[in-house]
Parts: C-alpha cells; structure tokens; sequence
C-alpha cells in the first residue's frame, strides 16, 4: 500500500465536559481546518449535552428525572453508552455502576459545592439500591429505556472514553487515519503516523500533589485509559477520599490500587474498565482481565508513597 509522504503534523483542541479535548494528527499541510474543527467541537458537544450531569437539560438528566417504570425515548448515542455501561456493570457484578450518581453527588464530585455533604452521605449510603445492569431496561430497536428501580444515573467514568472514540471517528471519517485524540486520560491512536513509528502515550506517576511522568506507553489502533486516587479527591476529616465509588460498599474506593491503565480496542471500553478494575484491586481484577483478554496495569500504594512502577509493560492477560 503506498503511503502518503507529504504529510504534516495538525493539531486541533477546544473544550468540553469541564476539560479540553486535544487531536494530534497529520493531513497535507494545504488541507484547511475550519471544518474539520467544527465537526470535532460538534461532536464532542453532542455527548456532553446528552450525558452531562452538570446540565439540568442533558438527556441523561431527563432520563433520571423520569418516574420508574415509564419509557423514555433517548438519543442514539445515549443508548450506545447505557448498552455499553450496563454490559460492563453485568460482567463486573456490579463493580462498574452507573447508578450510583447520588453518591457521586454526595461525596462533592458532582454538580454543586464540591465538598461533602454528611446528611446526603448518610441518606445515599443507607439507601437499598438496586445495580443499574438490573434496575435499567433498554430496548435497542425502539432506543428507549425503562426504570424499574429508583435511580441516579452517573455517566462520568464512561463518557469521555465514548466522546475520545466520536473525535477518532470524525477523523477516520475525514479521511485522516493517523492521529492521536484525548480527553483527560482517555486517549485513542489511529494508525502510525507516517515515518511508521507508533504514537507515544506518558503515563503519569500516581503522586498526590504532583505531576510527574512514571513511564511511556507506544500504541497504535488502540485506547488507553487511565483511573486513579491521586487527581480529584476531597477531604474528609483526616483522610483523603477519591472520586471513585466502591458501588458494594456505597462509599468512595478505599484500600484499592493507587491507579489503573487499561488498552483496549475503544476509549469507552478502556475507560470503563479501568473504573472496574480499580473497584476489583490487583487480584480480583487480574482474574477478570485474563478471561475478558484486557491489557492492565495496575499501581499500587504503600501507605501513601507510591510503589515503583513500569508503565511501559503491562501485565498482559490473553482471552483464553
């Protein structure tokens, strides 16, 4: 196959779900990029207005405020992501939920003030709750959804992952296949770019306070994603609690990996597997890696000094 020498290296970013989204690829240097912006920032804002938790209107939000057991008609992409969600929920036993946006909330990681609320922890923590993978219904010809339980939708550890695959396809769209887009630690690479090196992905020391690169990762045609403790906590009494709710114990994560990097084939399904498998820990998440065939790195603490770590090598578990 020939390849295209006259390549050069475009670079394209903006906002959106309260960060940047980045693309990095290369197209002829004559090419303009008006449009090519435009259709990017569409796309992106596209999944923020049906899954934000932060606008009142989103799709998502419309859906939570929906009474149990009515059907809701919801965008196409929407569906997508639920499917997805909901899939992952049932093969983790619920250690990936999507129904657990009150705790979010309570914690001070949604919408609002950004710090603790004890009478909301204590309401959402007590509350009987019935997993989203059971208490979601969807019906995929018709894209609609029915509750049939009580309950808060959260897409945060889903839907930038999806938003990262909807930059990569409105590049492969435009005839651009070598690229890297991001959306915070989510990232997905295309083919290598033209000289056939593979794109380089760093792949940040778990350290509180500070940012610092632990090692580089080389992919291509595959997604990373990343989930730790160390970027958005709060403070709670003495101790630190991070964003990443432990849906069994109704609380957020404690005593789990400082960090874990998963590849996959989809920036939605790398993110939501890290999620999961920061929730599962080292073994119980290794197990389940080895029969799904996912690509993990997992980062573990001692007390809170982080333990040395080799990001250029995952600990690889083929399907069998």
């Amino acid at each position: 196959m020939r390849t295209e020498t006259n390549l050069v290296r475009r670079a394209i970013n903006g906002p959106t779900m309260g960060t940047r989204y980045s693309a990095v690829f290369f197209a002829r240097e004559e090419r303009p990029l008006a449009d090519l912006h435009i259709a990017l920032q569409r796309a992106v804002d596209a999944v923020d207005s049906q899954m934000s938790t932060w606008k009142p209107d989103s799709d998502l939000m419309r859906l939570n405020r929906e009474p149990t057991g009515t059907w809701l008609d919801v965008p196409d992409q929407l569906a997508t992501v639920l499917a997805s969600a909901l899939d992952v929920g049932r093969l983790s036993e619920g250690a990936f939920d999507i129904g657990v946006g009150d705790l979010v909330s309570a914690w001070g990681f949604g919408p609002g003030a950004g710090v603790p609320d004890p009478d909301a922890i204590a309401t959402a923590s007590s509350r009987r709750r019935t997993p989203a993978y059971l208490a979601l219904e969807l019906d995929p010809i018709r894209k609609r959804v029915c509750k049939h339980a009580p309950i808060t939708l959260d897409l945060s550890s889903i839907a930038k992952g999806y938003g990262v695959d909807e930059l990569a396809r409105v590049l492969e769209t435009g005839g651009i296949s070598s690229y890297l887009v991001s959306i915070d630690g989510e990232v997905r690479a295309g083919q290598p770019k033209p000289d056939g090196s593979h794109w380089r992905v760093a792949v940040e020391s778990p350290e509180f306070g500070r940012r610092a690169a632990a090692g580089v990762i080389e992919i291509v045609d595959a997604a990373l994603a990343t989930s730790g403790d160390y970027r958005h906590f709060v403070e709670h009494g003495h101790a630190r609690a991070g964003h990443t709710i432990d849906p069994l114990k109704q609380a957020p994560l404690r005593d789990g990996p400082s960090s874990v990097t998963v590849r996959a084939g989809s920036s939605m399904q790398a993110d939501a597997w890290a999620t999961a498998l920061m929730v599962l820990g080292p073994k119980r998440g290794s197990e389940l890696a080895s029969t799904l065939g996912l690509e993990v790195l997992f980062a573990e603490r001692v007390t809170d000094v982080p333990r040395p770590m080799t990001p250029a090598r995952f600990a690889h578990y083929p399907s069998p």
